[in-house]
């Protein structure tokens, strides 16, 4: 009997794991700065905003006394540091709430979809994200994932790599964790929900970060599963 034959469903990372943030948040930025005739070096503010994403989510994890603030709004914080920081003058709020919103249109990895559609014939499926519900719906939605659930750190108050995430998705599933596989093309992800029980499967995304890529290109712990992509996966989860 295999490891993974108790597996009854999958969840996911989703930024950089099921979709490109990068090269979509860059295009995104650059065709609004066209349209609004504004100059920028809209690639550097890109790489800029995701390196402000774990340490703004840190300041939430480790003050819970000021209570859960929601990735939109984190991403909306660090944006206004960043035109600033970046001489992008001119930005009127509803701008900002544009730009913002870039995160809820991200494209998915070329076998994103047709991977997740083959799982799902056998798993529930489903993020495992930071990203807050509202982001994680429109972005399935414009991105054409099947999720059959949206799970979001915002329904367990707690950011990926507290316990909460993790054991909090396979609470709401009636699942035991070690009925849960977490997906992602980040080993720190992985090694966190094998920690609290869960199975766990690697595909590697190592454009991710375009030049700036310097880890995860491969496995780097003892996963139940590595796979090539999606597809790869769903073949080897018998789908």
């Amino acid at each position: 009997m295999s490891e993974t034959d108790n597996v009854k469903a999958l969840v996911f990372d989703v930024f950089g794991t099921v979709v490109d943030w990068r090269s979509s948040l860059i295009a995104d930025c650059t065709a609004f700065g066209k349209a609004r005739g504004i100059t920028a070096d809209w690639t550097a503010l890109v790489d800029a905003w995701r390196q402000a994403y774990m340490p703004s989510m840190d300041v939430v994890r480790h003050h819970p006394e000021r209570g859960f603030v929601k990735l939109d709004t984190l991403h909306r914080q660090s944006l206004d540091v960043l035109v600033a920081k970046f001489g992008i003058n001119g930005l009127s709020d509803d701008d900002l709430h544009h730009l913002t919103l870039g995160w809820h249109r991200l494209h998915p990895w070329a076998d994103s979809v047709s991977g997740l559609t083959r799982l799902k014939t056998k798993y529930v499926i489903g993020p495992l994200s930071n990203g807050n519900v509202a982001l994680l719906t429109n972005m399935a939605k414009f991105a054409g994932l099947p999720w059959d659930l949206i799970m979001s750190a915002e329904l367990f108050e707690h950011y990926k790599p507290d316990p909460q995430a993790y054991l909090g998705a396979a609470a709401l599933l009636n699942l035991k964790p070690a009925e849960v596989m977490m997906v992602a093309a980040h080993n720190s992800d992985l090694d966190a929900a094998q920690k609290f029980g869960l199975k766990t499967a690697f595909v590697p995304r190592i454009t991710e970060y375009g030049p700036h890529q310097n880890r995860d290109f491969k496995a780097e712990g003892a996963w139940d599963v590595v796979a090539a992509d999606f597809n790869d996966l769903a073949r080897r989860m018998g789908c």
